[in-house]
């Protein structure tokens, strides 16, 4: 397993990495891990606060809908651009995140609908493997 130490400071270039991946296996206690090292990657890369906790929160509910829906190991990928940042998360099931509407008694069964709403955009591709989002970086236009 990786740890804070896996996200590499410089690229070859001397400019700081822009991408990063990380596998764990599927146990709740990862989630916060994996909040911690996105956070650290996203600040620092200089990505506005606001947009990092965005972003943050997309992984948190990602990772999580990969640990209790998925099987697996469970893969959070970022890359960013001059113009956005992109969220995947990858697990060995087939079955495709799907946003529905939760009934007022439900306790759980928010996280795509936070993720729609905090995100520019957001699917799923790789035959329901992976789910992504994208959040444009402020000041670019599109």
């Amino acid at each position: 397993m990786g740890t804070m130490a896996s996200i590499p400071p410089l690229a070859s270039d001397g400019h700081a990495a822009r991408t990063f991946e990380e596998a764990i296996p599927p146990e709740p206690d990862q989630v916060s891990r994996l909040r911690q090292i996105t956070t650290t990657f996203l600040l620092r890369r200089s990505v506005p606060s606001s947009l990092a906790d965005d972003v943050v929160v997309t992984v948190s509910e990602l990772v999580t809908n990969g640990i209790e829906h998925g099987h697996g190991p469970v893969v959070l990928r970022a890359r960013l651009t001059d113009a956005e940042v992109l969220v995947e998360v990858s697990d060995e099931s087939h079955a495709p995140a799907r946003l529905r509407p939760p009934t007022d008694d439900e306790v759980r069964g928010r996280g795509l609908l936070l993720v729609a709403a905090l995100a520019h955009d957001w699917g799923v591709r790789d035959e329901g493997r992976t789910t992504w989002a994208t959040f444009r970086v402020q000041g670019q236009a599109g």
